[in-house]
């Protein structure tokens, strides 16, 4: 039955192959052609009769008359309609709102979803995502089988009875058309509980009965489930659990450092990781180039995700130099070159409008338009999806000092990265000017403090299930201006880097405090 499936399923979703080539052969036409879309749909709004939409008639006028907003700015907003105003910045109704990780100010971010950034957007796109994949191996039984979907929690607002968010993954599948529901799995009660222990172990007993034959999830979490399943099995190798297994859909963090762990569990040739960009705001490209390889588009010598151009979205690029500044200029897709990273601004059919996501891409390709994530706009870690940055942190330190009389001169941090035994954490090299009265209490209320003021961090703390503690380690004075001045970046206008998202820097100062360690004994 499966391989007289096979056939026609893979005819099925190659059809749709035409609508990829359109906007791939017909970029300039495609972003022009929603750009128009969205400032008709949106001109009677509250937002569009503010900022004039029935007179822009080009991209010149739009960015004249719309400036760049981000989160701060559109917050007002975003709070009217999750008070229960419509007609604010989008003219249909919005019930959703896909909850993601803070901002200086607040814990959370509530981005409003609509039906159409749903279907025409997030929907369309995974639908493309898998056309890609047949167009990559017409012969797949991707299609036979289910995809595990490993997805968040929601809750009823509290601001609006009428209204729910979640993480996008469970605003996606708590209102995925019924054939959608079909070939996913786990059941919706277990995909959408709150608990996270309990769902991972609920998740493993369930899915281990199925026929699974594609994942897709954050490889923080995937790793979790995957641990489970071979304690609940004895296994070591998934495929002894799911032999039909051949995709792996990942996004959100950097591949990676999980590659090769995935490649251990998962030991197959005809086994294929396939990078999106999905974020709460829209789902924006997927690499379109697969192989038996593991490509991470994330990195120089992969090779790129393809730029989704015809979902319900206008994008902008802004050369890094134009950050901060009052008036910030942008460039249209027409206007971009290879090798130069630019921060992410979209108007989207989710009422978005110039709108700053923090994200920094740069170009792979220029036909078709493949990018590559290269960071943020601010300094970070983001290993397992906790997307903590220096302003987090900076927070959690001042608490940690004022608690126990700590001073810090200087500090850097980065991921510990999973292995197959333990999760992972976060270490700390701090550099104290007066050590705190008690290092253990200085751990435990720069922990507490990073939970309080970030959802994502908070939610991999959870009973340790995906992160472990902080591990804090105090180096000697003067250990940062050697460092600097042994990568000849002293002076005022070199800092150390407060966030990274790879050992890099870490390693570098800890050889260097192992070698003076050495030479102290001769």
């Amino acid at each position: 039955m499966k391989k007289i499936l096979s056939p026609a399923l893979s005819q099925l979703a190659r059809l749709r192959w035409g609508r990829i080539e359109y906007f791939m052969n017909n970029p300039f036409e495609a972003q022009q052609q929603w750009l128009h879309e969205l400032l008709t749909a949106a001109q009677h709004t509250l937002f569009g009769r503010e900022y004039q939409f029935s007179r822009i008639h080009d991209v010149k006028q739009f960015k004249q008359q719309v400036p760049i907003h981000d989160y701060e700015s559109l917050k007002p907003y975003i709070f009217r309609i999750m008070e229960g105003e419509q007609n604010v910045l989008w003219h249909t109704p919005i019930k959703w709102f896909a909850k993601s990780s803070g901002t200086t100010s607040d814990k959370s971010k509530f981005i409003p979803v609509s039906s159409e950034s749903l279907h025409e957007c997030h929907y369309r796109a995974g639908r493309d995502v898998i056309s890609i994949y047949y167009k990559n191996f017409p012969e797949s039984d991707l299609l036979t089988g289910k995809g595990l979907v490993i997805g968040g929690s929601h809750q009823v607002n509290k601001l609006n009875e009428a209204s729910y968010y979640g993480d996008l993954s469970a605003v996606m599948l708590q209102n995925m058309p019924f054939y959608g529901q079909l070939i996913r799995t786990p059941d919706l009660s277990i995909a959408l509980m709150d608990e996270w222990e309990e769902k991972i172990n609920r998740m493993a007993y369930t899915t281990i009965q199925e026929n699974v034959t594609s994942i897709a999830g954050v490889p923080t979490w995937t790793m979790v489930l995957i641990k489970k399943i071979f304690e609940i099995t004895g296994t070591q190798n998934l495929l002894d659990v799911w032999p039909n297994l051949e995709l792996y859909m990942h996004g959100g963090v950097s591949f990676t450092p999980y590659r090769t762990q995935f490649q251990q569990l998962i030991p197959s040739p005809h086994m294929h990781y396939l990078e999106t960009y999905n974020a709460s705001e829209g789902f924006f490209a997927a690499q379109d180039q697969l192989c038996n390889v593991s490509y991470d588009a994330s990195t120089e010598t992969g090779p790129g995700m393809l730029l989704f151009l015809n979902h319900g979205i206008y994008y902008e690029f802004m050369p890094m130099e134009e950050l901060g500044k009052n008036n910030p200029q942008t460039l249209s897709l027409q206007e971009v070159e290879i090798g130069q990273s630019y921060a992410l601004v979209i108007s989207t059919n989710g009422g978005l409008w110039r709108y700053l996501i923090g994200d920094t891409i740069e170009f792979v390709t220029l036909q078709p338009f493949r990018i590559r994530v290269t960071g943020r706009t601010k300094s970070f870690i983001n290993a397992f999806g906790e997307e903590v940055v220096v302003e987090n942190a900076d927070r959690a330190i001042a608490e940690a000092c004022k608690h126990t009389g700590a001073q810090v001169s200087d500090y850097t941090a980065a991921p510990l990265f999973f292995d197959q035994q333990s999760v992972g954490a976060h270490e700390w090299l701090i550099e104290f000017e007066i050590p705190p009265d008690s290092l253990s209490r200085f751990t435990e209320i720069l922990d507490r403090t990073l939970q309080s003021i970030n959802s994502d961090y908070e939610a991999k703390r959870y009973k340790n299930m995906a992160l472990h503690p902080p591990v804090i380690v105090p180096v000697p004075r003067g250990t940062f201006h050697q460092w600097l001045k042994l990568k000849r970046k002293l002076g005022g206008q070199h800092k150390v880097p407060r966030l990274n998202n790879n050992r890099e820097m870490i390693e570098e100062i800890k050889s260097l405090l192992h070698k003076q360690t050495d030479e102290s004994r001769f």
